[in-house]
């Protein structure tokens, strides 16, 4: 991986491919590789065309860990999508995130949206407005003393990823207690560019794609049949639909 720095932290990113730039943003515990590369999004989006870029978010795989929660606000995030973007020396790039990443993507509309050609919010529907991410309860389970401590169901999932994906758990927890930010309905309205809201069917921590595409301007919503949020992201129907909708003029 190449790496910049911004905001005093080395951000670690991929860079692969020709052709026009598609930001790609993960989600929470996640990483570049398990979020785009190991579910085939690198490879489908270079046959498409495409010049494939994803960082690791700040506190997340090989970029720098931070343990202060007011370092993971989502619009310190959303910044470091834009210097990737200046150090790139790239004006203009569709950007596709996935839950904690489709929040950045958000923010990232709303306040460099000089930078952006259409986005993508996969994972992540009307909770952008009504829900702050994310329960905080999962920072309690990454720091608990062992897994076995744990017994909060969804605690328990993020803690045995985070455990697979061998991550920071202390910056994790400053992560989820830094980054739970909404965006008001006003603030959604003034996402002009064209969006895709993609949620699965099965999806209980997103909320409605169907609702949050009635306050943005030029949004549209897609049903990922039969996924929950963690199986979404590598879905077929979701693939074909971003193609789809990246390729568009």
């Amino acid at each position: 991986m190449q790496r910049f720095t911004h905001d005093g932290v080395e951000i670690a990113f991929r860079d692969e491919g020709e052709g026009e730039p598609v930001v790609l943003v993960h989600g929470f515990a996640s990483t570049a590789q398990v979020n785009w590369v190991g579910p085939g999004w690198f490879s489908s989006l270079k046959k498409a065309g495409r010049r494939v870029i994803a960082l690791d978010n700040r506190g997340h795989g090989a970029s720098s860990k931070l343990y202060e929660p007011a370092l993971y606000h989502s619009s310190r995030m959303a910044g470091d999508v834009r210097a990737l973007l200046d150090h790139l020396g790239l004006a203009l790039a569709d950007v596709m995130g996935y839950s904690m990443g489709a929040r950045i993507t958000a923010f990232f509309a709303l306040e460099h949206g000089d930078r952006l050609r259409r986005a993508i919010f996969g994972g992540l529907g009307i909770r952008l407005v009504d829900a702050a991410g994310l329960p905080e309860s999962i920072a309690e389970a990454l720091e608990a003393p062992s897994l076995a401590m744990v017994h909060d169901p969804t605690g328990r999932t993020f803690r045995l990823f985070a455990e697979q994906t061998k991550s920071d758990r202390k910056a994790l927890a400053a992560c989820i207690r830094g980054s739970r930010q909404t965006l008001t309905v006003e603030q959604v309205a003034q996402i002009r560019q064209p969006v895709l809201v993609a949620v699965g069917t099965r999806d209980v921590v997103a909320g409605s794609a169907h609702e949050l595409v009635t306050f943005l301007p030029n949004g549209r919503a897609l049903d990922i049949p039969g996924r929950d949020h963690m199986l979404s992201v590598g879905d077929r129907v979701f693939k074909q639909a971003v193609l789809q909708f990246l390729a568009e003029a």
